[in-house]
């Protein structure tokens, strides 16, 4: 039997197909690289966004449209958000939730058999130390935690998934040894929010690091994103952590808006001020930082002024990356509730901003032109070429070089959003 998984959205999504590939494997079954090829096609879906809402539906459709013959599993966080809209969108379709993939075996069987098997609802089930298939061989990715501890109001994964749940340190660190010894110079631990680990288990995301670190061999750690509001009382340590030889100088710290006001509305339950004392220590202590960033624009409840604290934010912080969004409702969100601002103001306010983004990193990575850079040769480019990291995790585009390999490169060029290099 040969199953296809497509998948949708973040690094943790990521991490549960390859935990559903590996399961699938170890069953017996077989993986295809082709839905042409399938027998069963699993669509893990994101819904984080209504445009990626839009493209998961059509996506579906045009599954049971284009192949009939093919067996559809739908997963991800859309099958506990919105079952509704999942249910029209593919009455005939298998579920699984993203709490139950211990079960996708039996869900790919049922189907075969011609059932409709539905699995969802929350559990503890750990996803560390378990059967996975990589995408990449070079990267391995490790959940560290499910859930969250936020409240965010205009959210919809937290209903996916659920509340917070740490895996013990113990067993991430021998998941990422034994992906170490298989070769693998990357490891990504991630998360809804890597800084909420341990605050149910009162282990430190900061000594999880520092073990995964300190591990032997050639490898690189990427930590996910991190809510600022539960970093204050492991600040110090974190940042000891990040200096570590073995760790990607990269935080990817969401601060959404620039106004006090509207993260209060928002319940982000931080202010700018908090934001700007974390990064300001991180800085300070490690000053080739990459601070990626999270932004959405128009806000219910933005105003031009609560706008305008954004923008001036940005050029005062200067960001190495932004992800900027517009606001728009989703389900089971408490925003929902409120009213739009305009579609124009918000299609002006996210062009201001993207106008200023991309001035702020086209000037950053000039810096970096003809500079002598360390990285680490992660993955083949779409356009050819190879695909390097910095220390900063600031991609590279080289030839002429190996997957896995650690080089120094003479940086040639730069753009707004990647670098060319020469091995040196």
């Amino acid at each position: 039997m040969k199953v296809f998984i497509e998948t949708y959205g973040c690094t943790f999504n990521q991490g549960d197909s390859e935990i559903m590939a590996g399961t699938l494997l170890e069953e017996g079954m077989e993986i295809s690289d082709s839905i042409e090829d399938a027998d069963v096609v699993i669509v893990n879906t994101c819904y984080v966004k209504l445009p990626t809402e839009s493209k998961i539906i059509n996506r579906i459709k045009t599954i049971q449209m284009d192949f009939p013959d093919k067996k559809l599993i739908v997963g991800g966080c859309m099958v506990e958000v919105d079952p509704k809209k999942l249910e029209n969108a593919g009455p005939t379709c298998s579920w699984i939730g993203p709490h139950q993939l211990n079960k996708i075996g039996e869900v790919v069987k049922a189907t075969m058999n011609g059932e409709i098997s539905r699995v969802s609802g929350f559990s503890k089930d750990s996803k560390v130390c378990v059967p996975k298939k990589r995408q990449d061989p070079l990267i391995h990715i490790i959940p560290i935690c499910e859930g969250c501890l936020g409240q965010c109001t205009y959210c919809c994964t937290r209903f996916a998934r659920g509340s917070l749940y740490s895996y013990p340190i113990a067993d991430i660190v021998e998941e990422a040894k034994s992906a170490i010894e298989d070769g693998c110079v990357e490891i990504q631990l991630t998360a809804q929010d890597t800084s909420a680990f341990g605050k149910d288990s009162g282990e430190k995301l900061s000594d999880l690091i520092k073990e995964v670190a300190n591990l032997k061999g050639d490898f690189k750690v990427r930590v996910g994103m991190m809510h600022p509001k539960n970093i204050d009382n492991d600040l110090g340590d974190l940042i000891d952590a990040f200096k570590l030889p073995n760790v990607y100088h990269f935080i990817h710290l969401p601060i959404q808006s620039g106004s006090n006001k509207v993260l209060k509305e928002m319940k982000r339950n931080h202010t700018v001020e908090d934001y700007k004392k974390i990064v300001k220590r991180f800085r300070e202590e490690i000053p080739d930082l990459t601070l990626a960033t999270d932004i959405i624009v128009g806000y219910p409840t933005e105003t031009e002024e609560d706008f305008m604290d954004t923008a001036r934010l940005i050029e005062e912080i200067k960001f190495n990356l932004i992800h900027l969004s517009k606001y728009q409702h989703r389900e089971g969100a408490t925003s929902s509730n409120l009213p739009n601002i305009p579609f124009e103001d918000m299609k002006r306010r996210s062009k201001y901003l993207s106008d200023i983004k991309f001035k702020i990193i086209e000037d950053e990575n000039k810096e970096l032109l003809g500079k002598d850079l360390d990285v680490v040769v992660v993955e083949e480019g779409s356009k050819g070429g190879f695909i390097a990291k910095t220390n900063s995790y600031v991609p590279v585009v080289v030839h002429d070089v190996e997957l896995g390999e650690f080089i120094k490169v003479h940086i040639d060029q730069t753009t707004s959003t990647y670098l060319r290099g020469t091995k040196i």
